[in-house]
Order: C-alpha cells, then sequence, then structure tokens
C-alpha cells in the first residue's frame, strides 16, 4: 500500500522555518549542492554533488577572489506521474566562496565525474612553506658583511 499522505511533511515544514532558509534561497543551494573541502598537499580539493544536473549547465567563475559555481537542475517532464515525495531542487542554484590569499586562481582545474564536480585549487608558490637555510661561520655572506661594516666603523674613529 502506497501511502499519499505524509505524517512528517508539516514538521518538515515547521523545522525549515525555524532552523533553516526555505526552498528558493542560500539553504536550498546548499541541499542541491552539498560539497567537501579539503586541504591535500599544495592544493584544496573541492568536490560538489550535482546528480542530476547537466555538465552543460555548470559555470564556474573567479572574481576578486570570490569562487561562484552555478548549476541549473532541470524538473522532471512527466505530465503523468504522481508524486509522493519531492526533495531534489530544481532550478538554477549557485555557491559562493571567498578564497584566501595565498590561492593560485589562475590555475584552478575543474572536472567532472559521474555527477561530481571537483576542483583543484593550487596554493600559491609565495604562500608554501619554505626552509630558510642558516649559514655558519666566516662562509656567510650576510655575517661577512657585517663584519666589514662594523670593522670599518671602529677603524674610522
Amino acid at each position: 500500500m502506497v501511502l499519499t499522505f505524509d505524517p512528517f511533511r508539516e514538521f518538515d515544514r515547521l523545522a525549515g522555518q525555524v532552523f533553516g532558509p526555505t526552498s528558493g534561497s542560500a539553504g536550498a543551494a546548499t541541499m542541491a549542492m552539498p560539497m567537501d573541502l579539503y586541504r591535500s598537499g599544495d592544493h584544496f580539493v573541492l568536490h560538489c554533488d550535482l546528480a542530476g544536473v547537466d555538465p552543460g549547465s555548470v559555470q564556474v567563475d573567479v572574481d576578486n577572489h570570490v569562487l561562484t559555481i552555478r548549476a541549473e537542475r532541470s524538473p522532471r517532464t512527466d505530465s503523468d506521474v504522481q508524486w509522493l515525495r519531492r526533495e531534489r531542487v530544481t532550478g538554477t542554484f549557485e555557491r559562493r566562496l571567498t578564497l584566501g590569499d595565498g590561492l593560485d586562481v589562475e590555475h584552478i582545474a575543474a572536472t567532472w565525474q559521474d555527477g561530481v564536480l571537483t576542483l583543484t585549487i593550487p596554493v600559491a608558490e609565495a604562500a608554501k612553506p619554505r626552509r630558510i637555510e642558516i649559514a655558519r661561520g666566516k662562509d656567510s655572506p650576510a655575517l661577512s658583511k657585517e663584519s666589514q661594516v662594523l670593522e670599518g666603523t671602529a677603524t674610522s674613529s
């Protein structure tokens, strides 16, 4: 037996009003485009789940360190369907992320596989950690210049 009455629909509606935005707002975009973001070595990886979205409708832009992902999921056009539950958001939605200064926005790579958009965002060379070598003794150019200045100051007095 199939129930056409959903006893939890009113509870879901109230919970949505109390705890989060309703359909058509930023919360709908988050539900329609859940993502994972992590750092792996010298780059960040962002995975967006976009099941049922035509890859041709996906647009990724970076403007002034703001990454914008736009996508469109078209509604089913079956006219003879009687919906029992409809949770997948349809229409156009977007996510925006502010990128830090230490990222190389010129070399962001995007791939699509099995309904998942993957963005790889490299860390800028200037922001990568680096080791500073310590020179020892008289071999140090900085030390020999400093000692010449000190010797020159001492002899000129």
